[in-house]
């Protein structure tokens, strides 16, 4: 999915404290990653920030499905023929991808890697597929073809070539991760930034929480909102780049798992979650349902927040946001 920094961290300094607020940018998991970190010293700060990007390359090594030697790679090759033990962690990870197709109505499917990739985006397609070819497009997508075994801890693929895929919450779940890891070793703030999916925990070093702005992805100049965060996970996906028009209509490059359509009408997505990793999943499967439903959904769920900005530019928020 592409992500774009419409979320801006506004950052507030203390001079009056021993502590120090260190920022780095760093290239993981094919992405761009901002990790800032609260500490005692900045040789501290910087320890700390090694220790995240060794935890989101340890994630990038188990769920990667370019890697041939990742346990996401062996169960797709052996898909539709055995199924294959995995580490707890990744098989939780999945456990968790099908519970969030189930609440989305299979709007979000990590199986959507077996998707025949038949719409281009980048101006090359003169011609819309034809009703046949998108059907045939997702014939092996499907989180139901997906066999988990509790007790023996494996992965089945049902269908012969079908495949899944972390893209829409890998970062997300590195974010989570590396939060996690940072805690544990007794840092009290910070922000994991992966490419537009961001955790935060703690404040600032003058006491304030963290405060995002979410521009309007059409305005770049507009600003149209600016968010307290403390302990919580927010997504901003963008959406406006990458699309196609055919017969008067755009679709843009999410693509809906369950039919093979692009999505259309909606240009940003930002999520506000307890985790990075359901606030992605859940801003992906908003394009894809659209905006009543999406709404609707998020509007039903405890803890979780959402803005959306539609194709002509108008903003929608979800009832329990604080704007």
């Amino acid at each position: 999915m592409l992500k774009r920094f419409y979320i801006i961290i506004f950052l507030s300094f203390n001079l009056t404290t021993a502590q120090v607020t260190c920022k780095r940018a760093v290239l993981l998991m094919g992405s761009g990653f901002d990790i800032t970190v609260v500490a005692d010293t900045k040789k501290e700060a910087n320890t700390y920030i090694d220790i995240a990007i060794q935890e989101i390359s340890r994630i990038e090594r188990l769920i990667s499905s370019w890697d041939t030697n990742s346990q996401t790679s062996l169960i797709n090759s052996n898909a539709g023929i055995k199924p294959v033990k995995v580490d707890k962690e990744l098989f939780e990870l999945i456990q968790r991808a099908i519970k969030i197709s189930k609440l989305t109505d299979g709007a979000f499917d990590i199986s959507y890697a077996s998707m025949d990739r038949i719409w281009t985006f980048d101006g090359s397609m003169k011609i819309m597929p034809t009703k046949e070819a998108i059907t045939q497009s997702v014939a092996k997508v499907g989180y139901r073809h997906i066999i988990l075994n509790n007790e023996a801890q494996t992965v089945f693929l049902k269908l012969k070539g079908m495949k899944i895929g972390f893209g829409a919450i890998g970062k997300g779940y590195a974010a989570d991760k590396a939060k996690a890891l940072l805690k544990q070793k007794g840092v009290k703030a910070g922000i994991i930034n992966a490419s537009g999916d961001l955790n935060s925990w703690g404040r600032q070093t003058n006491g304030d929480d963290w405060k995002v702005a979410i521009k309007n992805p059409l305005n770049k100049n507009n600003v149209f909102a600016l968010l307290p965060i403390h302990e919580k996970a927010v997504v901003t996906s963008g959406n406006y780049e990458k699309q196609v028009t055919f017969n008067g209509k755009t679709y843009t490059h999410i693509i809906d798992p369950r039919t093979g359509y692009p999505s259309s009408g909606i240009v940003s997505v930002s999520v506000l979650a307890p985790s990075a990793e359901l606030a992605d999943a859940l801003a992906t499967s908003i394009f894809v349902m659209g905006k009543d439903v999406g709404l609707n959904r998020i509007n039903q769920m405890q803890s979780i927040e959402c803005i959306i900005v539609d194709d002509k530019g108008k903003i929608y928020y979800s009832n329990n946001i604080k704007n």
